[in-house]
């Protein structure tokens, strides 16, 4: 717990660091900010928050599931909205629901997500639909799609449209923002860059592969995106492919953009995505622990955030809030403490 006063470094301007230094502001800190790479990327393969589709699909990701990892991503489905609004700027930001969908021949694997859906909620937010339920909702998708799954909670965000709105918002409110600016060495109360060693009351970690050397157990995922311009081609809201070796899943933009994972068997659910245009290609490894499930690590000034895996998106405002909350309070919520793990 620290102060009013207090001088608080965050290292990371990622998703989850960002949201750490807005969480922070609001508890009436106002953060210095550690970026290794620029502002601006050029690109998605800068970092794991970059080359991230931005799906907010709790219930989709039941099958990969932890009880933190659930709660983490039914909480900050409620949280998006409003962060949304405060920040402003110009972020495609939706709630249309997300759609799964399987070929017949791989049926099996919708039955298996329905089900773990079931049995982990009683009366889940979830309609079956079949033939032509499935085009009354996507239009576009191939009529040989027969069975699916409509999860209508469920969303979706640009990444860089957010991370850009966010870091405007935290110059505007008094945070620092410092970029090109790479933290060799974080420890409790300093953070070394090639500009010297900076000291704060404390520091709050959220490298995410970054922290590599100092959270051992800390592995790399393997992640691929690519950016598509479909002209003939126009989904509403993400959809996924279930598929028992290549699941994929395309998550639409204004303007026909289309952010996807995997690009196999993708032609199957429009043959138009034959025409399509690859604007970009990108690969990051996503931080995770054996669990899959995120952790802070904190002892007398310091504090780790880590571990989001692939659900970036979908939990980070819960884990930030967490995180900011630790720091600003020493508060740990209720039903979060396994969350926690003091450092060595």
């Amino acid at each position: 717990m620290v102060d009013a006063n207090a001088r608080v470094g965050v290292v990371g301007a990622g998703i989850l660091g960002k949201l750490v230094s807005f969480f922070l502001l609001e508890a009436g800190l106002k953060p210095t900010v550690f970026e290794e790479g620029p502002e601006n990327p050029k690109n998605s393969s800068f970092s794991a928050s970059y080359a991230a589709a931005g799906m907010i699909a709790p219930y989709c990701e039941l099958e990969n599931r932890g009880a933190n990892v659930t709660k983490l991503g039914f909480d900050s489905l409620e949280m998006w909205p409003s962060i949304v609004k405060r920040v402003g700027g110009n972020v495609f930001f939706q709630r249309e629901g997300s759609l799964v969908v399987a070929h017949s021949q791989d049926k099996n694997e919708l039955q298996r997500l329905r089900r773990t859906v079931e049995s982990f909620i009683a009366k889940p937010e979830m309609r079956v639909v079949r033939g032509d339920e499935i085009r009354e909702y996507e239009p576009d998708l191939d009529p040989k799609m027969t069975e699916g799954l409509f999860f209508p909670l469920e969303g979706q965000i640009d990444g860089a449209e957010i991370l850009a709105a966010l870091g405007a918002h935290l110059r505007a409110n008094g945070a620092t923002l410092n970029f090109n600016a790479k933290a060799h060495k974080v420890e409790a109360g300093k953070i070394t860059t090639d500009s010297g060693v900076h000291g704060f009351d404390c520091v709050v970690d959220c490298r995410g592969m970054g922290a590599k050397a100092d959270l051992k157990n800390l592995r790399g995922v393997r992640g691929e995106i690519l950016r598509l311009h479909a002209q003939d081609v126009s989904l509403k809201r993400p959809v996924r492919l279930m598929h028992p070796r290549y699941p994929i899943y395309v998550v639409p933009r204004p303007n026909h953009r289309g952010a996807l994972e995997l690009l196999s068997a993708l032609y199957t659910l429009n043959t138009g995505f034959s025409e399509a245009r690859i604007t970009e290609a990108a690969v990051q490894l996503r931080p995770a622990f054996l669990d899959n499930a995120p952790r802070i690590f904190h002892k007398k000034g310091l504090c780790r955030a880590n571990g989001l895996f692939r659900h970036g998106y979908l939990s980070s405002p819960k884990l930030a809030a967490l995180t900011a909350a630790f720091v600003s309070e020493g508060r740990i919520e209720k039903g979060y403490e396994s969350l926690f793990e003091q450092e060595k």
